[in-house]
């Protein structure tokens, strides 16, 4: 018979104990309890402070992309399925693929203390990595504005508008690719 302690994680690597001194498992199960635990094994403030940005960013997603789905929902409740089912697919597909890499540099960085252990330059890169993911969607949300709702702010930073306002919004997809991309290859090259 085993106890607690006995308890093997899905890698095959046993949980080490807590730091208060049970021995309770110190690791975690999914996404949600992910957050938490990167959060007390980090040691950057940068990275702890993007913890707590992408999951109310992360929050704000899903509800946003909830209330989208709810209102389509409405709009084609009479329709017969077809484009419409797949228009609700691709709804929770868009919602994924602004998700994955704003909560990928937490995952990372809480496999990495899991299996590896503590490293402040990596915490830091990956934070770093999650806030330009951010800057990236939001350059993407300025090039997408639509023209009666575009202002100039003036200045260096009206001439970045201005510039952004002029590009197609099928250009709007790059800033947060490339985003994602560079938060996959900087875990690639630090770990």
């Amino acid at each position: 018979m085993s106890d607690a302690t006995d308890e093997v994680s899905a890698d095959g690597d046993v949980p080490r104990a807590s730091s208060d001194g049970t021995d309770a498992p110190e690791t975690y199960k999914g996404l949600l309890t992910a957050y938490p635990y990167a959060f007390r094994a980090s040691d950057s403030m940068a990275f702890r402070i993007y913890a707590g940005v992408s999951a109310l960013f992360g929050a704000g997603v899903v509800l946003l992309f909830t209330f989208a789905v709810v209102t389509l929902l409405g709009a084609t409740a009479d329709a017969p399925g077809g484009s419409f089912t797949f228009s609700r697919a691709f709804f929770l597909f868009l919602m994924f693929l602004v998700l994955a890499p704003l909560v990928a540099p937490v995952l990372f960085v809480a496999r990495r203390h899991r299996r590896v252990g503590s490293s402040l330059r990596y915490d830091r890169q990956m934070a770093t990595t999650g806030y330009g993911f951010l800057l990236a969607m939001y350059v993407a949300l300025v090039i997408t504005t639509p023209a009666d709702l575009q202002e100039n702010p003036g200045g260096a930073f009206g001439a970045v508008a201005e510039f952004l306002y002029g590009l197609p919004n099928e250009a709007a997809i790059v800033p947060p690719l490339g985003a994602a991309i560079l938060i996959y290859l900087t875990h690639r090259q630090l770990r």
